[in-house]
């Protein structure tokens, strides 16, 4: 299963990631990324689905979160370690549940002290260079090169100076079914706005391990 596709078989495999996996993870947990308000929530599904752990399962206790108020640097402040322990077991988040929690804490408290309380005084910060925003991702505690990618191959349309922007899982998945790995021709396959969804697809059919039977599907 190697080599590009030709330029129709690209639409048909594009179009069938789309449709059938094309929701962004920020979609699915609830969060509307056009709206300042939810950056801080992405950051924490962000934390969360970096660790070693199923996407489901993070996915699930990013939900929690939102469902329990905690969506905002003051009100994750606020709660308690042991509450935030119980709310993420609850999810099923067990394996890392106590560090996880206090690095919630940490991490709404450093937006509140250094950003205002908002991430978007962090990207003011930046001066919109991505690689500076991408920098400052990085300081926060449990925040490591995953969690910024995962943080960042959303917040695209969001953040416009980032696009065009790929992480490497999403381009080894696509390389593995014969799409372009490279970021600006893997972009040209869609609509700027499609973008974050087309690499959404490509993950969660990289998670699921059905890069090859894709493939297959295309051939037959």
């Amino acid at each position: 299963m190697t080599g590009e596709l030709d330029d129709r078989a690209r639409q048909v495999l594009v179009s069938r990631l789309l449709d059938r996996h094309g929701r962004s993870y920020a979609e699915e947990i609830g969060l509307d990324l056009t709206n300042e308000t939810a950056w801080f929530g992405w950051l924490c599904a962000a934390l969360l689905m970096s660790a070693r752990i199923s996407a489901e399962v993070a996915t699930r206790a990013a939900q929690a979160l939102i469902e329990a108020g905690l969506d905002t640097p003051g009100a994750m402040a606020r709660s308690s370690w042991s509450a935030r322990v119980a709310l993420l077991d609850r999810a099923g988040y067990v394996r890392y549940d106590e560090r996880t929690a206090r690095m919630l804490g940490e991490m709404a408290r450093r937006v509140l002290d250094l950003y205002g309380g908002t991430l978007g005084f962090l990207r003011e910060t930046a001066r919109h260079d991505p690689a500076e925003e991408r920098r400052l991702l990085l300081e926060f505690k449990g925040i490591g090169p995953v969690g910024a990618d995962i943080f960042l191959r959303e917040m695209q349309l969001a953040w416009p100076e980032i696009y065009p922007f790929a992480d490497a899982r999403a381009r080894k998945a696509a390389a593995r079914l014969g799409l372009p790995d490279k970021v600006g021709d893997l972009a040209g396959l869609v609509p700027r706005a499609e973008f974050p969804r087309l690499l959404a697809a490509l993950v969660r059919v990289d998670l699921a391990h059905e890069t090859e039977r894709l493939r297959l599907d295309l051939d037959s």
